[in-house]
């Protein structure tokens, strides 16, 4: 636990990777605040339950729960999907040329840091001096790529902010949250809160794969 650590923004892949996460800060007097960022999910059906789960979860604990993708003005009531085709397209331009790339191998390594790049920056952008990320809770990733893509977010935000406001350097917290009973913790809640649980990783080459979570 990195020292002094009071406040976490955490990127949240989807509710059953967080749950035992988010249980063991709080139970650590560490308030997480929840980033739910993820443009890689396909189709947009799939988005939309785990984003819906993920949010499910967070209200079920009173603890705030952001959707990066809530657009402003908002979008009129049945075209929800045209904000997501358009951060969906963005994923896409950063993977260009890694379709065929194997899980775990280039397209992951960039698909984590274009995710954990825009955690660093929002937590830049509300000054909350760690992030954090419940993908290093699955077994199916490779945890090196994760900590790495992290730590390059963590470098580019602090080195070239989006204002010239000063900020005050934000933190990777690089941590195995699959260690110390914490994955088993994780299939328990999955039970107990009856989460929807995927069978993918989230993008459409991970189901031509078949990448389970």
């Amino acid at each position: 636990m990195p020292e002094g650590c009071k406040e976490v923004l955490l990127h949240a892949c989807c509710a059953p990777c967080s749950s035992a996460i988010v249980e063991w800060l709080l139970a650590h007097d560490i308030r997480p605040t929840i980033y739910y960022f993820n443009p890689n999910i396909y189709p947009f059906e799939e988005y939309e339950k785990r984003k819906n789960e993920s949010k499910r979860h967070a209200e079920s604990l009173g603890i705030e729960w952001i959707d990066d993708d809530k657009p402003t003005p908002p979008i009129p009531k049945g075209k929800e999907d045209n904000l997501w085709n358009i951060q969906h397209q963005l994923w896409r331009h950063d993977i260009c040329g890694l379709e065929n790339e194997p899980e775990r191998g280039k397209r992951c390594a960039e698909c984590f840091y274009h995710r954990l790049f825009a955690t660093a920056r929002k937590a830049q952008d509300l000054d909350i001096p760690f992030f954090a990320t419940t993908l290093a809770s699955s077994r199916w990733k490779d945890l090196e790529q994760i900590n790495a893509a992290g730590l390059k977010a963590e470098e580019m935000v602090n080195k070239y902010p989006k204002d010239s406001i000063v900020h005050e350097p934000i933190h990777f917290w690089a941590q195995n949250w699959r260690k110390d009973g914490l994955q088993e913790r994780r299939n328990e809640l999955l039970k107990e809160y009856g989460f929807y649980n995927q069978t993918y990783c989230g993008c459409e080459f991970s189901i031509r794969n078949g990448s389970m979570q």
